[in-house]
């Protein structure tokens, strides 16, 4: 190790550090931590020839760190220095350094939580703050309080809350090393790139390469961002000593060798990125990054139960990490294609994964930890406790946990595949089932990027198609195979068989094997397995072609031109989407008796009595649901007579009291009941509509016997229910205190109208009223009636409460108006010596 680097002055800080217990290192990009800093700890005395463990979050970052001080110490990666990831492991006998990655070192610690043989953990770019760096520093942390006090933990960042990690760590100290960064001039957009970002990336990559030496790094979000900005450029007019390379996780390891590598002398390169490039890998002879501004990012919806890629907004410590590679070697230049006020409205760090990613996979590690409260570890940020629970719930579904949040058999089995905890509970039962290869390739070609494409229509979400393509088969017409994604998928697909197989017996299902299924197999198997992996996602066609209603109760659609489409029932591996039905990208169909079959314990079988709208009547059916899903319903014939009256009151409830037959004795019974709720409302029911259909089975359920539709509720006599209401000890008192009528002197029983409870009115004609002093009143003489005094022709020509003042005053001048229209009638001069009369005069007058 001739060259001298940054991180390099702060290694004898750092061994002092470790040799009294944990640290914490903080240093800027291309500072040497990544490599320097585990070669310089082989000799330290308290490692006492233990292993080094360093848990990188990226696997082409971990090969190219092992390779790289493999190299330093002149030999081949699997000595000295080795790594360990997922489908690659490169390790011997004599390798003291291993460099592992995401979910690694959780299951080593699952299989040795002292971690015996290990003298300290790194976690390199802690700042990424991954799901898994999480939790292997929760767990290492567990295993140094409990069994490892001699266990050392390194944590490395550029950019970190030092402040919060340290306390974390038990108060460790914190080392810093500075930086060499050659300057970097930053070109921000004039206006910010908005739609389709390729034709920008591109443009700016042909002005970087006229105006600039060295090579260029293009950060863009995903691998159809670099596919499309790759095709761009091959049609523009660059030097012919550029050479356009891509750069993502999922390119042939030869291909990512090629990027990472020095450009031949005489020629330059554009290396197309995803975020991978961001931190720990460099790239060597870059001198300008063009930077899209933009990363994808998983995020999960706990309403739905469903991960999507979402393209969001770098922040500004990535921006600032990816500015970083052009000032590795010599001053460079950062084009970024956005605005410096947008800049300044990004967010400053990324929220860790922990707050926003499915937590099934924590969970299901945690349990086989033996932790079923995530508050008994410590955290940088605790999991969210709504979204743990639903994570447990799920694992419960699929048998991974007992009622107690306690793991079972099976779930350790599935803990022991390190696949998601919906993939490796369909590999188990495809093991019971016989059919372990074809839940094998279901996995893989889950987990994985989608083999097949079709620029024009989108792939057919038949997951059928692809396991056909994955035994040799072509693709359908329009599409093509991804041959780099085919090729991992049958490798990983073989992975997971063996996994499977490996399974302790304790954990085994009973079942008949792993043979081989048949192409016809294979057909009816699919959707079985996918629906074990994702049981909430079975769905049911639902208002036509390609529409469907999910077990959960959430919509989704596939295109209905898909022959999938015209399924009765399906499986969704893969959603998508914001609509109000989620895009299906991913399907299998399902029987129907595969589900009666497999999904018996879950088939909840009932009586259903209700009342149907469309019919106005009572529906009694014996139905039996899947979730959300109706899968059979027979008729009822035997109804008992309190659910038959139950189901017509809920039909009451939503239609309203409109459907009982108000008449008039009904409809003035329930307005005097109105008018002494006003008055007393301590003694007597409220009867608007609220309060009647609250109470709707005390005062109408008794009525509603043999009743079954809307034509027989017309028959039930409301009157008689609101007496009901009432009661027998206080109908008495309701004809006194609110009568139906009046006695007036004319020997006329006039009704009173109480629509108005707060003041009931008598209308009569006032010649029937002649020699009554005073206002008749009503509830016990509390209230007195609004008097309507009518012509001859009934016709209103006063109103009053205060009949005496009325005979004092205003009568002379409605006498006078009256003796005009009316000459025949009877009108005297003094109306309270005068004789009532129902007639034009009185008889004899």
């Amino acid at each position: 190790m001739t060259e001298t680097l940054p991180v390099d002055s702060a290694v004898p800080a750092l061994l002092s550090a470790l040799d009294r217990g944990s640290a914490v290192l903080t240093a800027p990009p291309g500072s040497g931590k990544t490599t320097r800093v585990p070669l310089a700890l082989l000799a330290a005395p308290w490692l006492d020839g233990r292993r080094i463990l360093m848990l990188e979050p990226r696997r082409l970052a971990a090969r190219a760190a092992a390779g790289y001080m493999a190299r330093l110490l002149g030999e081949a990666v699997g000595e000295t220095v080795g790594y360990r990831m997922r489908m690659d492991t490169r390790i011997g006998p004599r390798t003291r350094i291993e460099v592992v990655t995401e979910g690694v070192l959780t299951r080593m610690l699952q299989e040795d939580p002292a971690l015996d043989d290990v003298g300290v953990v790194i976690f390199d770019e802690f700042h990424e703050r991954s799901l898994h760096a999480d939790l292997g520093l929760a767990l290492s942390l567990q295993s140094q309080a409990l069994l490892r006090p001699d266990l050392r933990l390194l944590v490395m960042s550029a950019t970190l809350d030092l402040d919060t990690i340290a306390a974390v760590l038990g108060d460790a100290p914190v080392i810093r090393a500075e930086g060499r960064m050659h300057p970097v001039e930053t070109r921000y957009a004039a206006t910010r790139v908005t739609g389709h970002i390729e034709p920008a990336v591109a443009a700016t990559v042909r002005r970087a390469v006229a105006e600039h030496t060295g090579d260029v790094l293009v950060f863009l979000p995903g691998t159809a961002e670099i596919r499309r900005t790759a095709e761009r450029l091959a049609g523009a007019d660059l030097p012919r000593d550029v050479t356009v390379m891509p750069l993502y996780g999922d390119l042939p390891q030869d291909a990512q060798d090629r990027a990472i590598a020095p450009s031949p002398p005489g020629s330059r390169k554009v290396v197309l990125a995803t975020a991978i490039a961001e931190t720990s890998l460099t790239i060597e002879g870059v001198r300008v990054v063009v930077d899209s501004g933009l990363m994808r990012v998983p995020r999960f919806a706990p309403r739905t139960g469903m991960t999507r890629l979402e393209t969001v907004p770098v922040s500004r410590a990535a921006a600032d990490q990816r500015r970083g590679r052009a000032g590795r070697v010599a001053p460079g230049v950062c084009y970024r294609l956005w605005t410096e006020a947008d800049h300044a409205a990004l967010l400053a760090h990324r929220p860790p994964e922990i707050l926003e990613a499915d937590l099934a996979p924590l969970a299901l590690e945690l349990a086989a930890w033996g932790i079923i409260d995530p508050g008994e570890l410590r955290w940088l940020d605790a999991p969210s406790a709504a979204a743990f629970a639903q994570a447990q719930e799920l694992l419960r579904e699929l048998g991974a946990l007992d009622g107690a949040g306690r793991i079972t058999h099976h779930g350790r089995a599935l803990a022991g595949l390190a696949l998601h905890p919906r993939l490796a509970h369909m590999l188990v039962r495809g093991l019971e089932l016989g059919a372990a290869g074809t839940a094998a390739q279901l996995a893989a070609l889950l987990a994985e990027r989608d083999i097949l494409r079709a620029p024009d229509t989108g792939a057919d979400p038949d997951v059928r198609i692809r396991m056909h393509v994955l035994e040799g088969g072509a693709p359908p017409h329009g599409h093509t195979v991804d041959r780099a994604a085919l090729h991992r998928v049958r490798a990983e697909a073989r992975q997971w068989l063996d996994r499977a197989r490996q399974i302790p017996a304790r954990n085994r299902p009973a079942g008949p094997g792993a043979p081989t299924p048949s192409r016809h197999d294979v057909d009816d198997l699919a959707g079985v397995l996918l629906a074990f992996a994702y049981p909430d996602r079975i769905g049911q066609q639902r208002g036509g072609r390609g529409r469907y209603l999910l077990r959960n109760g959430r919509g989704a659609a596939i295109d209905p031109s898909h022959a999938i489409g015209g399924s009765e029932f399906i499986v969704a591996g893969e959603l998508g989407g914001h609509g109000r039905d989620s895009r299906i990208f991913l399907a299998a169909p399902i029987r129907r008796e595969d589900l009666t079959t497999h999904f018996a314990d879950d088939i909840v079988t009932a009586a259903s009595v209700g009342w149907d709208g469309a019919t106005q009547g009572v529906r009694a059916v014996a139905t039996e649901r899947l979730g959300a899903l109706l899968l059979a319903e027979r008729p009822l014939r035997d109804v008992p007579a309190d659910a038959l009256a139950a189901a017509v009151a809920d039909g009451i409830r939503t239609h309203g009291l409109a459907l009982l037959r108000w008449d008039r004795d009904a409809e003035r019974l329930r307005q005097r009941l109105a008018f002494l709720h006003a008055l007393d409302p301590g003694t007597w029911p409220a009867v608007d509509d609220d309060s009647l259909l609250a109470e709707l089975d005390d005062w109408l359920g008794p009525f509603l016997g043999g009743v079954r539709n809307a034509a027989a509720l017309q028959r039930v006599d409301v009157r008689e229910a609101l007496m009901n209401r009432v009661g027998w000890q206080r109908r008495a008192a309701l004809d006194e205190l609110a009568p139906t009528h009046v006695d007036v002197p004319s020997g006329s029983r006039i009704p009173i109208d109480y629509s108005d409870p707060a003041a009931p009115v008598l209308a009569v004609r006032l010649q029937e009223m002649f020699g009554l002093a005073d206002t008749p009143r009503i509830a016990a003489g509390a209230v007195a009636l609004t008097l309507h005094l009518m012509s001859p022709a009934h016709r209103p020509v006063q109103v009053t409460k205060d009949l005496a003042s009325f005979w004092e005053s205003a009568y002379f001048e409605v006498r006078r108006d009256l003796r005009g229209r009316y000459p025949r009638h009877y009108w005297p001069e003094n109306p309270l010596d005068a004789t009532a009369t129902r007639r034009a005069k009185p008889r004899g007058g």
